[in-house]
């Protein structure tokens, strides 16, 4: 009897914390404080040919500046739109594809949000950042640092596409989110055109400035797709002893600010991998999570046992702290872009990594993913 009473009393003593909008500890703590890493994040891959579509469609539809101040169509994560997260790719992640048409021009803005652009396909667009005009073409990264003007342009005569990636989550969750519009109709124009790249065009050497402060943001806006691939064609060609193949990302280089050899923006990772035809890497998993792109290539990836077949053009989710191997299944080499979250994970202690050893490092496939 009294260990009934006991139970009562206690049940009564939970019910009347709550009440005062208090808690018990002693009872709650698995909750916020998890063995590993407990997360609603689900793994997702969207087909580029069903992308592409809808942005001609938006294209059809809506001119930026005038319908929209961007048009852009981004990926939701669906197990996300669930908790209420609307854009979402990952809890602080952002993935979207942008349009422009020929003579079209989207308008300045700035905003506390980093961003990321890369280029898939079409020639003709530029993205003017503080006063800086950079030429976009297919496979270049173009940095949009946090809190800098920016808009875009299209002299061309194809439309073109890109990939923005934003830490629109990370940000939110901070509630560091601000936006303002310019009051005009075009930022002037302040630098020669793809000024940093020009300043940077050689790798390991930077020009002498006694103005120049290492840090964010990187003065280096065009990270283009001719060195990235050079860069990576090197590494393939070179000797086992001197690159090695990774066994879990292939050849891979990191985008850096040649200032600092950090993260080329200071809060999105981002990275290019190039998977040799027919290797299959091996499975590890890392608290930070990711959004992918197929720039080229097909082949798979498993992640927790699913089996995510992709080709080019496509986007997947990685999330946190899930096994994942890539695959591929061609007869050439496969490009995978990524934007991540490990920089900002890294500085606050919380990254690790782990391999997957069992079955020689890679998983059983236990099902396949259809979106």
């Amino acid at each position: 009897m009294a260990g009934i009473n006991h139970e009562a009393a206690l049940s009564d003593f939970h019910a009347s914390l709550r009440k005062d909008s208090l808690g018990p500890l002693w009872t709650d703590l698995p909750h916020m404080i998890t063995r590993e890493p407990d997360h609603d994040v689900e793994p997702y891959l969207w087909k580029w040919e069903t992308i592409r579509n809808h942005v001609l469609r938006a294209g059809e539809l809506l001119k930026p500046g005038k319908d929209s101040e961007r048009r852009v169509v981004y990926l939701q994560n669906p197990s996300l739109l669930k908790k209420g997260l609307i854009g979402y790719g990952t809890y602080t992640l952002y993935a979207g594809i942008q349009l422009l048409q020929p003579g079209e021009q989207a308008p300045p803005h700035i905003h506390s949000q980093g961003a990321i652009r890369l280029i898939i396909e079409g020639k003709g667009a530029y993205t003017s950042v503080n006063g800086e005009k950079i030429n976009m073409d297919p496979g270049d990264l173009v940095l949009t640092p946090p809190y800098t003007w920016h808009e875009h342009g299209h002299e061309g005569a194809e439309p073109v596409l890109w990939m923005d990636g934003l830490d629109v989550g990370l940000v939110k969750s901070f509630a560091g989110s601000f936006f303002q519009p310019y009051d005009g109709d075009s930022y002037p124009l302040t630098k020669p055109a793809n000024y940093s790249s020009y300043q940077f065009s050689a790798p390991g050497l930077m020009p002498v400035d006694e103005n120049a402060q290492p840090g964010y943001p990187s003065p280096l806006l065009n990270y283009r797709w001719v060195d990235t691939e050079r860069a990576l064609g090197t590494m393939a060609q070179g000797s086992p002893d001197v690159v090695k193949l990774n066994p879990h990302d292939g050849y891979a280089v990191k985008y850096v600010n040649p200032t600092t050899g950090g993260p080329a923006d200071a809060r999105i990772g981002s990275m290019m991998q190039k998977i040799p035809a027919g290797i299959h890497l091996q499975a590890h998993r890392h608290v930070h999570s990711a959004i992918y792109h197929v720039v080229r290539g097909t082949g798979y990836t498993v992640i927790d046992g699913k089996k995510f077949e992709w080709s080019q053009g496509d986007f997947f989710i990685l999330p946190p702290w899930t096994w994942h191997e890539h695959v591929n299944t061609g007869d050439t080499e496969a490009f995978l872009f990524s934007i991540d979250d490990t920089h900002v994970l890294q500085v606050l202690g919380l990254e690790r990594q782990e391999a997957y050893t069992d079955n020689g490092g890679y998983q059983e496939v236990t099902s396949i993913f259809h979106p």
